[in-house]
């Protein structure tokens, strides 16, 4: 009995000692690799060489050294120029090769990206072969607000915003407000949408939904509606459906400033004296466009001592306009021109001390100032969309009306 005991309590310590080990077994856990897409390959399987074209450089000698046995640089040259003339590859431009992770790291593919949006592809694998496409795009919708205590460029830099989306809101407003004369305390809001290619590189505004600009307390609505979603033609509109567009734009070079108005009396900085000056002066860097500011023909385009290189407009029996001091004329006479049309770029010729467009404007003959004008607009929305107009625009009024303004808790 005795003897019985003593080998259950052996057994039982035992199957207690049993039952506390754990044993423990190692396994491999297989590591997941992302595939990271671009240019249609995974280039987790490739060694990427990052490049940009330099001077001197031709596709040639870029391309040479990357091809296989049995491949030439005129029939790869041949390959690339069936969707890209190679003639186009620039300075500067990125483009990258792809190796295969080998132990001859074969290349597979040439890449040149001649925009951030596009690019194009010379495939090494097997044969030749070429061809260009555009990176995804992902569109991300945003609201921003500002309040202008400087300049409206300062006013949209604290919100993030680049000069994109400043050209984009004085674009809209070009018609309706005077972005020269614009005070401390003017603000604005607006509903936009945002590019980004592959997720995360920042491509620019795509629209503008809705915007609201206060200025000496008035509030500018403007809507993006579109009229003929055949031909795909969109507009803006207020809230009551008045098209913001007018006869004139507001101004013939864009987010520029005033730098001498229109004035019976001034000290004229080249001739030293005075004199009336019988335009508006914009102050821009060279080069910067300028536009018609409305439609017409032209009857001038040349260059005097005076006015420099100028280009002058006749819009109906009424009006003209014209525009001095060009580095370039881009029109002749004859010519018609659009409403926003380039006709010219910002200069210094003739009679200028720096870089500036002098804009002048006639009303029947008379040079007068164009601000002091009560110039006609544009064709309004038809009447047969107008209920459409309104029910559109209703929920985007609400968002926007609803939107604060940056360290402001009022709402509009």
């Amino acid at each position: 009995m005795k003897k019985f005991l003593v080998i259950a309590l052996v057994l039982g310590i035992s199957l207690t000692a049993c039952k506390e080990k754990e044993v423990y077994v190692e396994s491999e856990v297989a590591e997941v690799v992302v595939p990271v897409m671009q240019y249609g390959f995974d280039l987790n399987n490739y060694e990427v060489v990052t490049d940009t074209v330099k001077s001197g450089d031709t596709f040639g000698n870029i391309i040479d050294p990357h091809l296989v046995d049995g491949q030439s640089i005129f029939k790869a040259a041949e390959e690339l120029d069936a969707v890209y003339s190679v003639r186009r590859i620039q300075v500067g431009k990125p483009y990258k090769i792809l190796k295969r992770k080998d132990s001859l790291g074969t290349p597979e593919a040439f890449i040149y990206e001649p925009t951030k949006m596009d690019y194009v592809v010379l495939n090494f694998a097997d044969s030749l072969k070429a061809y260009k496409d555009k990176h995804p795009l992902k569109f991300v919708r945003k609201t921003a607000s500002g309040v202008i205590n400087s300049t409206l460029s300062e006013a949209m830099e604290e919100e993030g915003l680049g000069m994109a989306a400043i050209y984009e809101l004085s674009d809209i407003y070009r018609w309706s407000i005077d972005f020269f004369r614009l005070q401390k305390g003017d603000r604005f809001k607006m509903i936009y949408t945002e590019r980004y290619i592959n997720d995360s590189i920042y491509a620019g505004i795509e629209s503008i939904e809705a915007a609201v600009f206060e200025t000496d307390k008035t509030p500018f609505y403007a809507f993006d509606f579109k009229t003929d979603s055949i031909n795909n033609i969109s507009d803006y509109y207020d809230e009551n459906g008045k098209t913001l567009r007018s006869f004139f734009l507001k101004a013939p070079v864009n987010y520029s400033r005033i730098s001498s108005r229109f004035t019976k009396r001034r000290f004229h900085p080249v001739q030293k004296r005075w004199k009336a000056h019988k335009g508006t002066d914009y102050a821009a860097a060279y080069g910067t466009p300028i536009v018609s500011t409305a439609n017409g023909v032209v009857i001038k385009s040349g260059y005097t001592r005076g006015n420099g290189n100028y280009v002058k407009v006749k819009h109906n029996n009424t009006y003209s306009t014209q525009y001095l001091h060009m580095t370039k004329r881009k029109v002749k006479v004859g010519q018609r021109v659009k409403q926003g049309q380039v006709i010219g770029t910002v200069g210094s010729t003739g009679l200028a001390t720096g870089p500036h467009v002098c804009y002048r404007f006639w009303v029947n003959g008379k040079q007068v100032d164009p601000y002091k004008q009560n110039l006609p607009s544009a064709d309004p929305l038809p009447n047969e969309k107008m209920e459409d107009y309104l029910n559109f625009i209703q929920p985007l009024k609400d968002e926007i009306d609803l939107l604060s303004f940056k360290n402001d808790d009022q709402v509009l």
